[in-house]
């Protein structure tokens, strides 16, 4: 459950973070999810502000660069569907930049 918990904003993230770090018993699927879920949501997150700047700068462009904010959407989808199932299964194009990464998710 934590596993769904931790895509949904950076609350769910947070609380799903908090209850795992209190575990005595931490699951590797757990694990999992928070780093991928964590690593989509700052590249979402790094991408909307990029996309801002450059919107600024060359306005005709905008509507092109937020199309990608579709795949973001996907690739969420992917990741619940994923954790729902109960897989270790990492992102599609950007899932294998965070398997080890975030070494403080223990």
């Amino acid at each position: 459950m934590l596993s769904i918990v931790s895509y949904i904003t950076i609350i769910g993230w947070v609380i799903s973070y908090v209850i795992y770090s209190g575990k005595t018993d931490k699951s590797s699927l757990e694990k999992f999810h928070l780093k991928q879920s964590l690593g989509l949501g700052l590249i979402g997150f790094i991408y909307g502000i990029l996309t801002q700047v450059i919107a600024a700068i060359v306005p005709s462009i905008a509507m092109i660069l937020s199309l990608v904010n579709i795949l973001f959407f996907v690739l969420w989808i992917i990741g619940i569907i994923n954790a729902s199932k109960e897989e270790e299964k990492e992102l599609p194009v950007i899932g294998s930049l965070f398997v080890d990464k975030f070494d403080f998710i223990k």
